[in-house]
């Protein structure tokens, strides 16, 4: 049974439609270990019921993901509280190896797992999409975006070249992936639908019926060849190289990771994050090191 504390909520209709919701509206459904672990769930569970012939994803309140929690003291219940859903296995948080494990299981992985579903995905994305946002649009169908929606990598400020799940050349094209990666300037919906990133944008107060039916239309259709289309469409993508360069943009990832511990002691370059976040003082020493303040 789902409380309303739940960081995921997962509810399906009559005609198919399985709506699941982030819910930390109070982070901006900002992404922790709970959350990630619970999405996972409700993507299994949606892809295995037969009844579900197409998934919407989106977020509770003003904003779809502003991106991981910064604040989660909770990285090492992965693999502990939360069984692997991956085969790499081999995590330790003190360790450049481990680490890389870690963000393997628990971002890449993961990614790889919600793209791969063979039933339609349809991001229904208003206001922030951010970073680790960008990556759970992205692994979707489908987009349908509000007017007030608007995208950001913020990383290479903080020492990385860009979210775990590097498909910004995919989605953007090379010279605006460029752009937006190293000015780490946001992009409006309008903007995304020119690079057709997103499909539609539509009204704030028109974002959700127009999701559901653009989502109906799609499950009239069956269910079987819906599936092939997907499996045709991934396959072209990744037959260009699409797979094989966000793996080598989440190597790449690791490099920066370790260069921030030898020079920061954390995984990113504190000198780059928002003062509000540094002077809050609740960053996970992980993430950001022991000398914050000094930094």
């Amino acid at each position: 049974m789902q409380s309303e504390s739940s960081p995921v909520v997962y509810a399906v209709d009559s005609a198919g439609i399985a709506r699941i919701t982030l819910n930390r509206p109070e982070t901006g459904n900002a992404q922790n270990v709970a959350m990630t672990y619970a999405l996972n769930a409700a993507f299994m569970r949606a892809a295995h019921d037969n009844a579900v012939r197409v998934i919407i994803l989106r977020g509770a309140g003003k904003h779809f993901s502003t991106g991981h929690d910064l604040k989660d003291q909770t990285f090492d219940a992965v693999g502990r509280d939360y069984p692997l859903t991956s085969t790499w296995a081999d995590i330790d948080l003190d360790s450049i190896e481990g680490w890389y494990g870690w963000e393997r299981e628990a971002f890449l992985d993961m990614c790889r797992r919600w793209r791969s579903i063979p039933k339609p995905v349809i991001a229904e994305v208003r206001g922030a999409c951010i970073g680790g946002g960008l990556m759970l649009a992205w692994v979707c169908d489908l987009i349908v975006a509000a007017e007030n929606a608007f995208f950001q990598d913020p990383v290479v400020a903080f020492g990385i070249g860009g979210v775990e799940y590097l498909s910004h050349a995919w989605e953007l094209g090379a010279r605006q992936a460029k752009e937006k990666l190293f000015t780490t300037d946001r992009w409006t919906a309008e903007d995304a639908l020119a690079w057709g990133m997103v499909n539609r944008v539509v009204p704030l107060d028109a974002l959700e019926q127009t999701t559901l039916e653009l989502a109906q239309k799609i499950a009239a259709k069956p269910a079987f060849a819906l599936k092939m289309a997907k499996e045709a469409i991934n396959g072209s993508l990744d037959a260009q190289g699409m797979q094989q360069a966000i793996d080598r943009g989440f190597a790449l990832h690791q490099l920066a990771h370790a260069q921030n511990r030898l020079k920061f002691g954390g995984l990113l370059d504190p000198t780059g994050l928002p003062e509000a976040i540094k002077a809050s003082g609740e960053v996970c020493e992980l993430v950001i090191g022991k000398s914050t303040g000094e930094a």
